[in-house]
């Protein structure tokens, strides 16, 4: 089995899991469908690549092509995830407030007509950077760890 890729599998699943009592903590309300949800605290794309570059720190060195390929690959995700998706979340933010104050507009002005979305678009795509940084740190911690249980 890959150690490697098994860990950041690893990473992104416990930072999703951990998505569901955090969410719970701030709403007092279970909702299971954070574990498959994008976006929130903590970031499960940078925990994943997080745990997956310090693994292989660990395991083949600072110096090795492969950390520096997992590293650049990591910081372009947690790049896109504080930058172009969160943009993206809040422009979708936008356009669903638009569509409500038209579909407003239409039933005060008989004469406008406005066809309502079926859908609202999601809006939580992107992190905030401290959602980045805390998947990061756990990232960390799952690398770390399953570095030192690894069998050697």
């Amino acid at each position: 089995m890959n150690r490697a890729l098994t860990t950041a599998a690893l990473g992104i699943g416990a930072a999703q899991v951990i998505k569901v009592p955090l969410t719970y903590m701030l709403s007092k309300k279970w909702d299971w469908s954070q574990m498959v949800q994008t976006g929130g605290m903590p970031s499960s794309h940078s925990c994943g690549v997080t745990a997956l570059a310090t693994y292989i720190c660990l395991k083949r060195g600072y110096s090795a092509i492969d950390f520096a390929v997992s590293s650049v690959f990591g910081a372009v995700v947690m790049y896109d995830a504080m930058g172009i998706r969160r943009s993206a979340g809040e422009i979708a933010v936008e356009v669903n407030d638009l569509d409500e104050q038209v579909e407003r507009l239409s039933r005060q002005h008989p004469g406008l007509y406005h066809a309502k979305r079926r859908k609202a678009l999601k809006e939580r795509l992107g992190h905030l950077p401290r959602e980045v940084a805390a998947g990061a740190l756990l990232g960390l911690a799952i690398g770390a760890c399953s570095y030192l249980l690894e069998r050697k």
